[in-house]
C-alpha cells in the first residue's frame, strides 16, 4: 500500500489530527512568538520618562454619548440607510455608539461579543428561454439565507441555506411556451449548503494566555466555501479546512504585501471533470488539496496556485492536478489587464479512455480607463484553450467570468455559451456604464471558435458559437434591485438559443 492510498484510506484521523494541532498551537506558540523589543534606527536613543509631561485622558463618563453631535463634527453629513440583517440577536452590527464590555470566557484578550444575524437575499423572476428544442416560459423563485454566530472579534460560526431550491433546480412554475409543465413544483430543501466556524490561532492564544504575541494564522474548518482568482480556478463549498498566513512583505523582493494559503477537502467536492452516471456532477468520492499566494509587487500582484483533485473507487482514474498563474497591473493610464493560466495534468486513464481533465488554458481580461474611470467601462476579454482544462474545483468551466453571455443567471436557466473553453479561442468585448453608480447597463458582443477539427476528433463538445448579451439592473430602494438579462446565441451545426428574464431581489 504506497503513501498516497494509506492517506486517503484515513483521511478522517488526518482532518481530526490537524484540528489538534491547530489547537496545540494555541497554547504553544504564545510563547515561542512572544512580543520582541523594539527596534529603532541608529540616529534615535529612548530618552527618560517623564510623567509630568502628560495630563490625564478627558473623561466623558458623566455626559450620555450624543451620536448626533459625532456627525455634527463631520460637516453634518446624514447618516447612510444601510440595509439590516432581518434578524439581529446580541451584538448588532455597524451601529454607532460605545460598545458594550465583553464576556470573559476565552480570555480577557480574546472577549467574546455574542451575536446572531440572519441576511441574505429573495430572488423571484420570470423568464422565457430557448434551448434549442426546448422552449419554456416560467416563473421562480430563490431564497439564500446567511446564518452568523458571531462569538469574538474573530471567531464566528456561519452557515447558508437555500431553502426554495434543491441544487440547481428552483421552485417554479412553467406557465407557457411549446414545453410548458403545468405543475407547480416546490422544491423545498432544509440542508445547510454551509456551515463552518474560522477563527485566528494568534487571538485564540492571546485569550488563552493572557500575553500578547505576533502570531496572525486564521483558519477554518467545517463544510466551507472557497474561492481563488475571483472563482475562474476555484470556487466550491467542500467538506474540511483552510489555513492561511498573511501580510508578508519583502522589502529587498519588491513585496509589498503577500500571503499564503492552504486548504484540503474530503466531501462534497465538485469539478465539470468527474461525473456521476446520470451527467450530474459527483460531489461523493472525490478529496481536494492544495496551496495558493497572493502577492503584491511589480507595481501589480501575481497570483499563484498548485493542487490536486484525488478520485477514489470507480474515480480513482480521473484524478488529476492543476497549476495557475496569473498576474494584474494597471498600464499607464488607459488599461487594466489580468493575464491568467491554468494547467491541467496528471489524469492517468485505464484502457487510453478519452481524458477528461488536461490541458492549458490563457485568457486575457482587458478594460479600458475611460474619463469616467469609475462608471464607463469597456472591456475585452479573451481566451485560448488547448485540449481539455479544467478548474481544480468548481461546478462550471473556466469561462464563467469572461462573459454575460457565458453565464445563466441561476434561476430561470437563462441559457449560456459553452464556457468549458475545450480546444477555443475567442472572447467577449462590450461595454458597462453604471451612471451616477444607481444603476448598472451593459452590452456584449462575443464568438466562440473550435481548434481546427477538434469537434470532428472528439476533443470539443460543440462547433462555433456566436453571442450577444444584455443586461441592466436598478436599486429602486434600499432593499429592492430590479435586473433585466436577455441573450442571443448562434449555434453552428445546432438550433440558435435565446432567453430573457426580469428579476426582483429583495436584500436583507
Amino acid at each position: 500500500m504506497n503513501a498516497m492510498n494509506y492517506i486517503r484510506q484515513n483521511r478522517r484521523f488526518f482532518v481530526s489530527f490537524g484540528v489538534c494541532v491547530l489547537f496545540a498551537l494555541t497554547l504553544l506558540m504564545p510563547a515561542y512568538a512572544a512580543e520582541k523589543p523594539s527596534e529603532m534606527s541608529p540616529q534615535a536613543k529612548p530618552v527618560e520618562h517623564d510623567p509630568k509631561v502628560f495630563s490625564p485622558d478627558p473623561s466623558y463618563e458623566e455626559k450620555k454619548y450624543d451620536a448626533p453631535g459625532q456627525i455634527d463634527i463631520y460637516g453634518g453629513k446624514s447618516r447612510f440607510d444601510e440595509v439590516r440583517p432581518i434578524l439581529e440577536l446580541g451584538r448588532p452590527i455597524y451601529l454607532e455608539g460605545p460598545f458594550e464590555k465583553g464576556i470573559n470566557i476565552l480570555g480577557r484578550k480574546n472577549a467574546i461579543y455574542p451575536g446572531f444575524h440572519v441576511s441574505g437575499d429573495w430572488r423571484t423572476a420570470v423568464g422565457y428561454n430557448e434551448n434549442g428544442a426546448v422552449e419554456t416560459g416560467l416563473v421562480a423563485t430563490r431564497l439564500n439565507l446567511e446564518l452568523d454566530l458571531r462569538l469574538t472579534g474573530t471567531e464566528r460560526i456561519h452557515a447558508t441555506m437555500t431553502p426554495l431550491n434543491q441544487g440547481g433546480n428552483f421552485t417554479q412554475k412553467e406557465f407557457f411556451g411549446d414545453d410548458r409543465d403545468n405543475d407547480f413544483e416546490l422544491r423545498n430543501n432544509l440542508n445547510l449548503d454551509a456551515l463552518f466556524f474560522e477563527g485566528d490561532v494568534g487571538t485564540i492564544a492571546q485569550g488563552l494566555s493572557d500575553s500578547y504575541n505576533l502570531i496572525d494564522l486564521p483558519f477554518s474548518f467545517g463544510l466551507m466555501p472557497l474561492l481563488f482568482q475571483n472563482g475562474v480556478w476555484f470556487e466550491d463549498a467542500f467538506v474540511g479546512g483552510a489555513f492561511a498566513i498573511p501580510a508578508m512583505s519583502s522589502p529587498k523582493l519588491g513585496i509589498s504585501n503577500m500571503d499564503i494559503s492552504v486548504f484540503g477537502g474530503f466531501d462534497k467536492v465538485t469539478t465539470p471533470a468527474v461525473l456521476d452516471d446520470a451527467g450530474t456532477l459527483a460531489d461523493h468520492s472525490l478529496s481536494v488539496y492544495g496551496a495558493t499566494t497572493y502577492i503584491e509587487a511589480n507595481e501589480g500582484y501575481w497570483e499563484a496556485g498548485i493542487g490536486r483533485l484525488d478520485g477514489e473507487d470507480d474515480f480513482d482514474e480521473l484524478s488529476y492536478n492543476s497549476a495557475t498563474l496569473a498576474f494584474t497591473k494597471r498600464y499607464g493610464r488607459r488599461l487594466s489587464n489580468s493575464l491568467r493560466a491554468v494547467y491541467t495534468f496528471g489524469q492517468d486513464r485505464n484502457n487510453a479512455v478519452q481524458q477528461t481533465a488536461d490541458g492549458w488554458m490563457f485568457i486575457a481580461e482587458n478594460s479600458l480607463v475611460t474619463s469616467l474611470p469609475s462608471t464607463l467601462v469597456p472591456y475585452a476579454n479573451f481566451w485560448l484553450g488547448l485540449d481539455r482544462p479544467q478548474p481544480l474545483a468548481d461546478g462550471t468551466g473556466l469561462l464563467k467570468n469572461t462573459g454575460i453571455t457565458f453565464e445563466t443567471n441561476a434561476l430561470t436557466g437563462l441559457p449560456k455559451l459553452d464556457d468549458t473553453g475545450h480546444d477555443t479561442w475567442g472572447g467577449a468585448i462590450g461595454i458597462e456604464y453604471l451612471f451616477n453608480l444607481d444603476q448598472q447597463i451593459v452590452f456584449e458582443m462575443s464568438a466562440l471558435q473550435i481548434m481546427g477539427d477538434a469537434n470532428e476528433l472528439g476533443r470539443a463538445a460543440v462547433d462555433d458559437q456566436y453571442g450577444l448579451g444584455f443586461r441592466w439592473q436598478l436599486p429602486v430602494s434600499r432593499s429592492w434591485i430590479v435586473r433585466a438579462d436577455a441573450m442571443y446565441g448562434v449555434l453552428k451545426g445546432a438550433d440558435d438559443i435565446a432567453g430573457a428574464s426580469v428579476e426582483m431581489r429583495y436584500k436583507f
